[in-house]
């Protein structure tokens, strides 16, 4: 039985990913911020995969502790890992500052995927080869010329716009950055764009990401149709692909700052010492 771990489980995209991948037959660790939400997600899995083995665990993955305490308790429960949905997402409306002093989006976006996915690396080589790390990026990353080098917490001058946008372009160089890595490994890593989504991931965004949103929703998509290319990905649609960006199940296209090596590696050596600052080093 294959096992996979799926963040942002408790509502649209990671809900469904979830739900479909217990009804494949999957073993399934879910994950949740929201106690209510998680509990409603949980029965709905369990209901249209009564066989399946799901867990569903509450972390806030904003904060690095929580992801390390997370990766400790999914430890617990298998001793593999196939596939690894880094889904889970924020788009704040102001500047909000976590425990470990990092600016919230940034840290639950990419910090997050970043310590999560290297606190797993053991259980998803137990699985290799053809073990996997989807990230859920976005067409976002678009609509920011580069990261913020200077002011990647937005300490100086915060932009909820910036703060979201950048986060997706993190996702993208991260996903570049640790393809290479993990190559001689047998784990392939990529990443995705879902689409305008109706989910209630707005909910918290700033008043540019609810007008898109609310402008959007007559040509949004389910959440099952924004699911579409994780699941597509998860059962072998694309079986050598590694560091890619896909959008409906092609690869997308990705700007010049997206493509670069030297902002890959540059993110990736920040993000070691970021998440070594917060008390939880990779190296």
């Amino acid at each position: 039985m294959k096992t996979a771990v799926v963040t942002g489980a408790s509502s649209g995209i990671g809900l469904v990913v979830a739900r479909e991948l217990a009804r494949d037959g999957w073993r399934v660790i879910a994950q949740g911020r929201n106690p209510a939400r998680a509990e409603a997600a949980l029965a709905e899995i369990r209901a249209a995969a009564p066989q399946a083995q799901v867990d569903m665990l509450l972390a806030d993955l904003a904060v690095m502790d929580n992801v390390d305490q997370f990766a400790t308790k999914i430890g617990a429960l298998t001793d593999r890992i196939d596939l690894l949905v880094n889904n889970a997402g924020a788009t704040p409306s102001q500047r909000i500052e976590t425990a470990d002093g990092l600016e919230q989006t940034f840290a639950a976006n990419h910090l997050a995927v970043f310590l999560l996915t290297h606190r797993l690396l053991p259980l998803l080589k137990a699985a290799a080869p053809g073990a996997q790390v989807i990230t859920t990026a976005s067409v976002a990353h678009k609509f920011i010329k580069d990261m913020k080098w200077d002011d990647l917490q937005q300490v100086e001058k915060f932009s909820a716009n910036d703060a979201y946008t950048q986060s997706k372009l993190a996702n993208i160089l991260f996903t570049r950055e640790m393809a290479k890595r993990v190559e001689q490994d047998g784990i392939r890593v990529n990443c995705m764009h879902p689409g305008v989504v109706q989910t209630n991931f707005d909910s918290n965004g700033n008043l540019a990401v609810k007008l898109m949103y609310f402008l959007g929703k007559p040509f949004s998509l389910t959440p099952e149709k924004g699911a579409d290319t994780i699941l597509w990905l998860a059962r072998g649609g694309a079986p050598v692909a590694s560091g890619q960006y896909f959008a409906k199940r092609k690869p997308g296209e990705l700007t010049p700052a997206a493509q670069s090596d030297e902002g890959a590696a540059r993110l990736w050596r920040i993000s070691e010492d970021l998440v070594a600052k917060a008390g939880q080093p990779v190296g």
